[in-house]
């Protein structure tokens, strides 16, 4: 059974990055089959475009992640690779290469690592910074933080530490205190007073591990504490609250995956600015526990711009460009399993909370989702809430209406202003009220887009009742009142017709 262990070792002065592993390492051969590959077809490419670039004075920095050939990527900062690897079934051997050639030889060190394999980075000038302590932690954190096995990187830390006083420190302390005190009595137990200890500051180098956090949406979600979860988002998006809520799920089909989605107690600073064209951070991709991309514009819809989560799939490749990795099938067929739990997640919400904190943070992004979500608009529609005239401060579901409605209403009302106060003051208003019906308020602006959108709810239509032609669907008793009328006058309605006023009628 291999113990898998990663570490990374800096040396500022010789200019190298050592990182090592304690796998199974590669014997000569394979050294020759995984690495000596310069000349393939993708790697070939690479290297000759950076080539090229540098020529041009330009950044090659955007080159990593668009050729697939992980590896070679190290020439971009490095400008030579040396591998140190142990085989059980071989001595140990080093491969080294200037991008332009390699070579393998027996390592005149002989067996230093028992087992594993040491890559060793003699960094580029200009890619100093890859040598810091700090930039090293940070990416390790960025990209391996739940890798399963520990990932160790040498550190420094100043401890302060009690050290013994030294005789010749203490006889010089002496002298000095008799040359200041010649004049003084000392008192007898003085030497029993003098400190013995001193304390110093001290620079300790150890390894210090970086990827203490599991990843807890590979365990079941039953055995998960609701602590956990909410620790777990803490740490993850760097959110001093709590979630409003999450799911915690393992999507099977096409695609295997599991996640977890959050939805925070409040919005992003800048939801809207950039609307569509701002990329979304918030879901973070990660194939077999190692962080792939956060850098997706279609994710998720444009209108769940605010959830944040991981995605895990061991279907996805790894050998692949970030480029080609975006535009893959599969990331479609967990699009859609995301967008549905998203919306699962959101109608369990508890209708309290729902109203309080929801919809007073993303109420604009359902109603977006209405405008723009074609095959989850009626999902979404039942999401919606507005305000209406049968409660002062109370929004109402579009469900809640409909169960409200007067028995014969085929249609829901709404009404159009700039506040509640303007929509409420319109004239057109006071004859529904009158008549008992429920209006609702549409007040801010994308609510009119919204409803457009959605011509029906539960089959019943929506009225614009500013717009004129509205009609009222009549009781049993208006409509006996309206027919005895009718009747009543029916004589003189039709001599009005006949005689007085036939040509103009």
């Amino acid at each position: 059974l291999v113990s898998l262990v990663n570490s990374f070792e800096s040396d500022k002065e010789k200019n190298m990055l050592h990182i090592t592993d304690t796998g199974i390492g590669m014997t000569k051969e394979e050294l020759v089959k995984n690495l000596g590959t310069i000349a393939k077809s993708g790697t070939s490419e690479f290297l000759n475009k950076m080539t090229d670039m540098q020529e041009e004075g330009q950044s090659t920095s955007e080159l990593i992640g668009q050729f697939g050939v992980g590896f070679y990527s190290a020439f971009l900062v490095a400008d030579k690779v040396i591998v140190s690897s142990k085989h059980n079934n071989d001595t140990q051997h080093i491969w080294e290469s200037d991008s332009n050639d390699f070579s393998v030889i027996n390592d005149p060190r002989g067996d230093t690592l028992g087992r594993g394999t040491t890559i060793t980075l003699v960094m580029k000038e200009e890619a100093s910074d890859y040598l810091e302590l700090e930039t090293i932690k940070n990416l390790v954190r960025k990209y391996s933080q739940f890798i399963n096995f520990p990932i160790y990187v040498w550190s420094s830390k100043t401890e302060t530490v009690e050290e013994p006083i030294e005789e010749e420190e203490e006889e010089a302390a002496e002298k000095e205190e008799a040359a200041e005190d010649e004049a003084e009595v000392e008192e007898e137990d003085e030497d029993k007073d003098k400190p013995k200890t001193k304390k110093v500051e001290k620079t300790v180098w150890d390894w210090e591990l970086m990827n203490d956090i599991k990843p807890i949406w590979q365990r079941p979600a039953k055995e998960v504490e609701e602590d956990e979860y909410k620790a777990f988002y803490k740490t993850f998006s760097r959110d001093s609250d709590e979630p409003i809520s999450h799911i915690h799920f393992t999507a099977e089909g096409e695609v295997t995956f599991k996640s977890i989605l959050f939805i925070p107690a409040s919005a992003p600073r800048g939801l809207f600015d950039e609307y569509g064209t701002k990329k979304n951070d918030f879901i973070k991709l990660f194939v077999r526990r190692v962080f792939i991309t956060d850098d997706f514009h279609d994710m998720m819809p444009k209108y769940l711009n605010f959830i944040k989560g991981v995605v895990d799939s061991d279907d996805l490749p790894l050998n692949v460009s970030r480029e080609a990795l975006q535009q893959h099938k599969l990331l479609k067929v967990i699009r859609k399993k995301l967008v549905r739990k998203t919306l699962d997640m959101i109608k369990k919400i508890a209708e309290e909370q729902y109203n309080d904190k929801f919809w007073k943070e993303f109420g604009t992004n359902i109603k977006l989702g209405v405008i723009e979500d074609h095959s989850n608009r009626t999902r979404l529609a039942k999401l919606l809430r507005f305000q209406t005239s049968h409660h002062e401060t109370t929004p109402s579901s579009l469900e809640q209406y409909v169960e409200r409605m007067k028995e014969k209403q085929d249609k829901i009302y709404f009404m159009a202003g700039t506040s509640r106060k303007e929509a409420e003051s319109s004239p057109f208003m006071e004859r529904l009220l009158k008549k008992g019906y429920e209006v609702i308020y549409l007040t801010e602006p994308v609510d009119e887009y919204c409803i457009q959108a959605l011509p029906e709810f539960d089959g019943k239509r929506f009225q614009n009742v500013a717009k004129e032609g509205v009609k009222f669907d009549e009781s049993d008793k208006a409509k006996e009142k309206r027919e005895a009328l009718e009747k009543e006058f029916e004589p003189l309605t039709t001599w009005m017709k006949e005689k007085s006023l036939k040509d103009n009628v």
